[in-house]
């Protein structure tokens, strides 16, 4: 019978970065774990906040017990109902859990400070840049991670004491912060600073992410893929809209939130984009839900409308490559492909790596 072999004498893939650093891939693991300040994920994927009440309690506690970083999106909610996502979450799980909060909504503040109150582990912030978070971070001890899209806002992330960076290209879903492609601006920000970086934006297979660690991303975010799970909280009829979607079902509109905005070509944005939509003034339902409005068209009420099934009437924010999703799946059958893909990418010569015994 052969003898078990010592850690130092197991086979290891070498994923050579294009910086000349080494990843060391032991063949038994399944991806090389993120730290995020004194956080540590076994598995580097952060799945992305997606509003409205898309990812809750349930599919975020599902990819932190994979060993992920859960998100449940913050916007669009009050912060009670926050607070109870966020305690269901942890009923959930013993992972990380985190919320994501657009910087643009007008509760902003009251729901960063529920997010303390109830001791989530990370807090991801985007659609606009504030300096106060990074002052609550620090106090709270909470790792603040801003989401960005140009080397500039990365250094004044760093500087103000973010954690670590989420990069996002333009092949996100929802609100985008550039028209640059993901690969196009990331090796410049992972240069520009020292802080973990997290690539997003059209990340959906296992290759995506070997292509990121070659490049010396130290993680990824992923919505589109996990917007379509079983665990996910929207409506039956949207995610079969992800399933249905061609690439050319995927539109760019006009937010109120004043950024350009991905989804795809529901009857309600067929409308929007023929200008046959009501301005929000015009709307007796109001809110109040941002802080600057262009009042182009009430985007809340649209989000919430998809996510009860009403598509009609519905915003359906979704990635670029949407139309790459065929099938509604669990989260751990998801991650499961995700690491046999980036094996394979990595182990059968697709990546820019090789084999030492």
């Amino acid at each position: 019978m052969p003898r078990r072999l010592l850690p130092w004498e197991k086979p290891l893939n070498i994923l050579r970065t294009t910086h000349n650093q080494k990843v060391r891939i032991d063949l038994n693991m399944k991806l090389p774990e993120l730290k995020i300040g004194n956080l540590k994920a076994s598995l580097p994927i952060v799945q992305g906040g997606m509003g409205v009440r898309i990812s809750l309690a349930s599919l975020a506690s599902a990819v932190a017990n994979e060993g992920g970083i859960g998100l449940i999106a913050a916007s669009g909610v009050h912060p009670q109902e926050l607070a109870e996502h966020i305690r269901e979450a942890k009923k959930l799980t013993d992972g990380i859990i985190g919320i994501n909060v657009m910087v643009a909504i007008r509760e902003f503040k009251e729901l960063v400070m529920t997010a303390v109150r109830e001791r989530v582990d990370v807090i991801v912030a985007g659609a606009g840049f504030s300096r106060d978070i990074f002052i609550i971070g620090n106090e709270y001890n909470i790792p603040i991670v801003p989401i960005v899209s140009s080397e500039k806002a990365a250094r004044i992330s760093e500087k103000f004491g973010a954690a670590a960076i989420i990069v996002e290209g333009k092949e996100a879903g929802g609100h985008l912060g550039t028209d640059k492609p993901l690969f196009s601006i990331l090796p410049g920000i992972i240069k520009a600073v020292k802080i973990p970086v997290i690539a997003a934006g059209g990340i959906l297979k296992g290759s995506d992410i070997a292509k990121v660690f070659s490049m010396g991303g130290k993680g990824v975010q992923m919505g589109t893929r996990f917007a379509a799970s079983e665990e996910s909280s929207a409506a039956p009829a949207w995610k079969e809209a992800y399933v249905n979607a061609k690439s050319e079902d995927v539109v760019l509109i006009k937010s109120p939130v004043g950024l350009p905005g991905r989804a795809l070509n529901t009857s309600f944005v067929k409308d929007l984009l023929a200008n046959k939509i009501p301005a929000h003034t015009d709307i007796k339902r109001c809110v109040k839900c941002l802080k600057h409005c262009k009042k182009d068209f009430c985007i809340i009420e649209a989000l919430e409308n998809a996510q009860e099934g009403n598509m009609k009437k519905g915003l359906v924010f979704c990635g670029e490559r949407v139309g790459e999703i065929n099938n509604i799946l669990s989260v751990k059958e998801i991650i499961k492909n995700l690491i046999e893909e980036f094996k394979e990418s990595i182990f059968g010569g697709k990546s820019e790596c090789k084999k030492e015994l």
